[in-house]
């Protein structure tokens, strides 16, 4: 049988060893292997747990939330103190009152609002890099943009959005390295930010249709409202996921066509085609190498079986450059027919609630560095993401005003 790991039907054991490399051809390396080899391996690394390569078996295991559980852990490491916060560390029922609570301030109407706002920051943010003639497209320009995008999404103080920018990076440094000591240090940041936010939206609350504190204090389950502690573990969250990606993404795109010049020209002079390469660009470099789900429930799969209990970890990584879903899954193709089906968002009801935010988000960020240059080249040493996230977290470009 084609499909058939070598190792099934043994007693689980270290399959592989993750690989320790940041480089993302030397990760990609190891997922094609163990996608051709062993498309669920084990690891006892972290604890032990399975790892899913291929596109159909990671699509069914995010899809599945009755046998495959976000409640115990949903990232490999996880948080170094345990915590778990919703919606992302939660399961429906539970986790549908926030995911409602969120989704509500993301209708396409209210986005469409943002777009010019969003774009003034982007242009505010990316003529720094032109008027010094260069700049870090990932840990300046879209560290800086993603935090106006979070303070613009979450009606923040303008004061906020350089805080922010500095405690997340703070926080996710940290959590790479898994210094319990300076993760609760730079969290307990955040969870103040979040902690006052609440307190003015119960003084002064806003319409919930376009203030995430204040859908979330509104929301109602079983007739009562939502704990506090848990409407401040949820924005607190909210607080950081849309800090994490976006940086590594500009930061992948800027060396990308700093590359492929005829790419980058091609784009600029045809700016309608940013969605398309937008949604290509995170089919080929999703920042997060996957998520987590638990078993709750024996399942067999490949002729081995994952025992109630045991984590699985989705590599959308690895899913998005599977070839017999994406004929040369390692290579940019602008319009591919099925692209809108990678996983770069994720799956299933843990899909990435802030998806038609952030693509609006890279759209307008690409377009505007586009439009305000008319070339960059790389300008020095790249520096890679830590487990969990994949990617380039500094990239140094030289810039030529438009």
């Amino acid at each position: 049988m084609a499909n058939l790991c070598p190792f099934a039907n043994a007693t689980p054991k270290s399959d592989f060893t993750l690989s320790e490399s940041s480089i993302p051809t030397e990760i990609y390396a190891q997922f094609d292997a163990l996608r051709a080899r062993c498309p669920l391996a084990y690891t006892s690394q972290n604890s032990g747990y399975w790892m899913l390569t291929r596109y159909e078996d990671i699509k069914a295991c995010a899809s599945d939330t009755s046998n495959f559980i976000s409640s115990v852990k949903a990232v490999i490491p996880s948080d170094p103190r345990g915590t778990r916060r919703p919606p992302l560390n939660t399961d429906p029922p539970v986790h549908t009152p926030y995911r409602t609570a969120i989704d509500r301030t993301l209708k396409a109407a209210r986005l469409k609002r943002l777009e010019p706002l969003l774009e003034q920051h982007a242009r505010r943010e990316f003529e720094e890099l032109v008027d010094r003639g260069h700049g870090d497209a990932a840990a300046q320009f879209g560290a800086n943009f993603a935090a106006w995008v979070e303070v613009t999404w979450l009606n923040l103080s303008d004061e906020s959005a350089p805080v922010l920018a500095k405690t997340a990076a703070a926080w996710v440094n940290a959590w790479r390295e898994q210094n319990k000591s300076e993760v609760r240090f730079h969290s307990e940041k955040l969870y103040d930010m979040a902690r006052e936010l609440f307190r003015d939206r119960r003084e002064s609350p806003r319409d919930a249709e376009s203030d995430p504190a204040s859908s979330l204090l509104g929301e109602i389950v079983d007739g009562q409202s939502i704990p506090e502690e848990k409407l401040i573990d949820t924005l607190r969250q909210c607080l950081v996921v849309g800090m994490v990606a976006p940086p590594i993404l500009f930061g992948n795109i800027a060396h990308h066509l700093a590359i492929d010049k005829k790419l980058q020209n091609h784009l600029r002079q045809n700016l309608h085609l940013i969605p398309s390469a937008i949604e290509e660009f995170v089919r080929l470099y999703v920042p997060y190498r996957g998520f987590c789900r638990t078993a709750s429930i024996p399942t067999t799969l490949h002729g081995r079986t994952i025992n109630p209990g045991e984590p699985i970890t989705m590599t959308y990584a690895a899913a998005n450059r599977d070839a017999d879903v994406f004929p040369d899954p390692h290579e940019f193709v602008l319009g591919r027919d099925n692209v809108t089906s990678h996983m770069g968002f994720g799956r299933g009801r843990h899909r990435c609630a802030g998806m038609p935010l952030a693509r609006r988000a890279l759209q307008i960020g690409l377009k505007v560095m586009l439009e305000m240059s008319s070339d960059w080249d790389i300008n020095g040493e790249l520096q890679y993401a830590k487990m969990p996230e994949m990617g380039i977290v500094s990239c140094p470009i030289r810039i030529i005003p438009a």
